[in-house]
């Protein structure tokens, strides 16, 4: 079966005042992005469609539902790690404004959460493939999930490696066997 993983589009920049999680819609550029993806995969037959409960991730999801006519299944276990946080900032946003929080996030030092995140996003991304064998499936979700996802295929221990493309592509093969295999990570000709 093949495993497309599309990070989402561009968000908002959004903080909230009274703890509540920011969960930001697209940005009006991410919006396009989402049109972008759908099109370019427009002529490849995709048999079910999984999202991120996260507002990013649906409103990514959206348009490549619309053309394909199909279902958007919400998968909970492909949500963000930060999902919770009372805000949300664009990594390369943040790279300018806090760039030891930046560096540490790249450097693949995450809090104390992050190990039960990953295993969580396995578990989830393992399930999916396991009930879709033999099919091409698409999931929105997020930078932290490719990664590791990554590296379950990789078999290194998870951790942020690098920073996806919104709206990127990251295409894996999984054997009836259950073998795993990386087709493309961060494929993002469709945003040229």
């Amino acid at each position: 079966m093949e495993l497309i993983l599309i990070r989402h589009g561009l968000p908002e920049h959004k903080e909230t005042n009274d703890g509540q999680p920011a969960d930001p819609s697209l940005s009006e550029v991410g919006l396009t992005q989402a049109v972008k993806v759908a099109d370019w995969l427009e002529t490849h037959p995709i048999d079910h469609l999984y999202s991120s409960p996260m507002k990013r991730a649906l409103e990514t999801a959206y348009p490549l539902s619309r053309s394909k006519g199909l279902e958007v299944r919400i998968e909970d276990g492909v949500a963000e790690y930060d999902r919770h946080a009372d805000h949300y900032v664009p990594v390369e946003k943040l790279k300018e404004l806090d760039y030891d929080r930046w560096k540490r996030l790249m450097d693949g030092k995450m809090d104390s959460k992050f190990p039960g995140f990953a295993e969580n996003v396995c578990s989830s991304l393992e399930r999916i493939v396991n009930e879709n064998r033999g099919k091409r499936v698409a999931v929105t979700c997020h930078g932290g999930v490719i990664n590791v996802w990554a590296c379950h295929v990789l078999g290194m221990s998870a951790r942020m490696f690098f920073n996806p493309n919104y709206t990127s592509m990251s295409r894996f093969m999984v054997a009836s066997s259950g073998e795993k295999s990386i087709i493309t990570l961060n494929e993002h000709a469709h945003l040229a």
